[in-house]
């Protein structure tokens, strides 16, 4: 099966395997200096390795379920202008797969990785935090894509859950963004439902 995927195909699901989250074109080319794009895009989501979204004016990348499963059989390194970072990814693809699985710790990679990427601390704590950074003093309104944007090593559905459970904390509020038109695709992507409408906004500190 190695044969269905490029090198540089490989080890973009090597990187989305790791990162066991959404991850957009920007935050993969500031960290490893990829990008998923093109034919390679096309190829992999078509295949049902990869789930791919536009996100205002950029994708976001999420390793699919056959994509998972795919991680499970070799994968193709083999590439003529870097012979050693090759051999170092089969290396590596081939010692998981065989002594870290095989050794019944974990089942899947997917059991692996996502715990692997499992917050260490409260969500809603990070959320706390990150709204403090932004927030010029308490109580004031701060976007919830803004917060997001802070909390990037968070799994998306952790702080769907987290956002989703201080909207009825006391000192929360959340409302929405009084003029629709300038709201982002990314910003309706993450409105947190309050009350029947959708909010854009939190505030925290506020009794």
């Amino acid at each position: 099966m190695a044969d269905d995927l490029t090198p540089s195909e490989s080890a973009l699901l090597i990187v989305l395997m790791a990162e066991a989250r959404e991850i957009s074109n920007p935050e993969l080319q500031g960290r490893y200096q990829i990008t998923l794009t093109g034919e390679s895009r096309r190829r992999l989501n078509e295949a049902g390795y990869v789930r791919s979204e536009k996100v205002g004016r950029s994708f976001v990348h999420q390793l699919d379920d056959k994509g998972w499963d795919r991680m499970h059989q070799a994968l193709n390194f083999d590439s003529p202008r870097a012979k050693a970072l090759g051999a170092a990814l089969s290396a590596l693809h081939d010692n998981l797969r065989e002594r870290v699985l095989g050794r019944g710790a974990y089942h899947r990679f997917s059991e692996m990785f996502s715990h692997t990427s499992e917050v260490q601390d409260d969500p809603e704590a990070r959320i706390r935090e990150a709204y403090k950074s932004l927030a010029p003093r308490p109580g004031a309104w701060v976007k919830h894509t803004d917060v997001r944007r802070k909390l990037s090593d968070v799994p998306s559905d952790a702080l769907d859950e987290a956002f989703s459970m201080l909207s009825r904390a006391n000192d929360v509020e959340m409302m929405p963004e009084s003029n629709q038109k300038t709201l982002s695709a990314e910003d309706r992507r993450y409105a947190v439902r309050v009350g029947g409408q959708d909010t854009h906004l939190m505030a925290i500190g506020t009794r």
